[in-house]
């Protein structure tokens, strides 16, 4: 079975008002579309593929406070969940889920995006500094807590529970606030984003959770973090007594 890679960061309950959002969404959508052509149109999603290619948007921080404004897209009493989609064939394009704005203790606030699938937009976008751009955009949008971009098969193999801020990626961000990344060994990289925190990037080639010595790397880096006190979830599963 192929394996398939997302982005993803996370951060914790931080109760950004419509605006801010709004503002911190354009941002994001700015800084991506720089990172590869499939990331310069948008649409909402609909029932139908044919419905959802009728609702194409500009990202700017007023669709968005346009969004916030419709039950569809608000989350309790606090924070937002949207979804988008860049409208390509499946597998050939990117989706976004953003969850932002909530003060809530036991959900952190998140955005994802889901990388291409299929050729030629994978070969194309499934490079390290393709993906090095994709995380320094959200993570200079956002400011969160921590970040990762890897497969899904290698995220499962080294955390069973796979909570975010726990484990290792291809590329993973450890904010400023946690701590300093210590050094690591060969091949392993690190890049400092701005004054925010820092990237680690696990190996140059393409990361496969089918390569033991992939795994044997990510499972000693993984170790050396931890022990640093830098992988500590994001959010705790129970709210503290």
């Amino acid at each position: 079975m192929r394996e398939t890679y997302y982005a993803g960061i996370y951060w914790g309950g931080r109760k950004d008002s419509a605006g801010e959002c709004a503002r911190r969404a354009e941002a994001f959508f700015h800084l991506l579309r720089r990172c590869d052509p499939i990331y310069t149109r948008w649409f909402e999603k609909a029932d139908s593929r044919k419905k959802a290619l009728q609702l194409q948007f500009e990202p700017t921080a007023e669709t968005f406070l346009r969004f916030f404004k419709r039950k569809t897209y608000q989350e309790g009493r606090d924070g937002f969940m949207l979804g988008f989609w860049t409208g390509h064939e499946q597998g050939h394009g990117g989706q976004v889920t953003l969850c932002c704005g909530s003060a809530a203790e036991l959900m952190p606030n998140n955005c994802l995006l889901y990388l291409p699938k299929e050729e030629p937009e994978k070969e194309r976008v499934l490079q390290v500094d393709v993906l090095a751009g994709v995380l320094r955009a959200m993570v200079l949008a956002w400011e969160p807590d921590w970040g990762v971009i890897t497969s899904d098969d290698f995220r499962d193999n080294l955390s069973a529970e796979g909570d975010a801020g726990t484990f290792v990626g291809w590329w993973t961000y450890v904010s400023r606030g946690r701590g300093e990344v210590p050094p690591l060994p060969e091949p392993v990289r690190v890049q400092p984003v701005e004054d925010q925190g820092t990237l680690v990037l696990l190996t140059p080639e393409r990361l496969t959770a089918s390569n033991p010595e992939h795994l044997a790397l990510g499972r000693h880096v993984q170790e050396v973090l931890r022990a640093k006190g830098l992988l500590e979830p994001v959010v705790s599963r129970r709210p503290a007594t």
